[in-house]
């Protein structure tokens, strides 16, 4: 089960993003503050849901989140800074939109750059661990998919609406047949 918080009695949000391992499109980034008495049954790792059950539980984030904010990286700014500051980049851009300032910034992962002097603190698996940064994750790829969804009808020899931009076989097959296009990752695609 999920922990609603890690500090009780403070105002935290999780941060996760989605699309690090991607080949093309940006990454995304949420952010979420969630009531510490938030419970969900099905509150869990994005990856280890369903794209339904995802679908079902994002309105539901949205609507009982104190604050929530979504930010997208796009493809070349992940090219020009890498993809690991780019994901920062990404949380730091959510953090800054929401409503209300937190006092702690709970981080899926290892790594993380401070942000305007708020404290934070990393968790590897931090998605599978506490509420708020498993809703960060589900926003986060949530509205990573819808993206790829809406770019796919530009691109579809590259089957988004199947691999998201993910890097698998039919995703390069079609890079080694088509090329590259101006929403793939250079940096990502540099050897095929």
């Amino acid at each position: 089960m999920l922990a609603s918080f890690y500090k009780k009695g403070i105002i935290e949000a999780g941060c996760d993003e989605a699309g690090r391992g991607c080949l093309a499109g940006p990454v995304f980034a949420a952010a979420v503050i969630l009531p510490q008495d938030f419970y969900h049954p099905l509150l869990n790792d994005s990856k280890q849901l369903s794209e339904s059950q995802r679908e079902i539980l994002r309105p539901i984030i949205e609507q009982s989140a104190i604050s929530f904010a979504v930010a997208a990286i796009d493809n070349n700014e992940i090219d020009r800074i890498n993809i690991l500051k780019a994901s920062i980049k990404g949380m730091h851009e959510a953090v800054a939109q929401l409503a209300i300032k937190p006092e702690l910034l709970m981080i899926d992962g290892n790594r993380f750059i401070p942000y305007l002097g708020i404290p934070h603190q990393c968790f590897v698996k931090g998605d599978s661990k506490f509420a708020s940064i498993a809703a960060a994750s589900i926003l986060a790829k949530t509205y990573r998919d819808e993206f790829m969804l809406a770019v796919h009808e530009q691109f579809p020899m590259y089957n988004w609406c199947q691999n998201k931009g993910y890097p698998t076989l039919q995703h390069k097959l079609a890079i080694a047949q088509y090329g590259l296009c101006k929403l793939h990752r250079q940096t990502f695609n540099s050897v095929l």
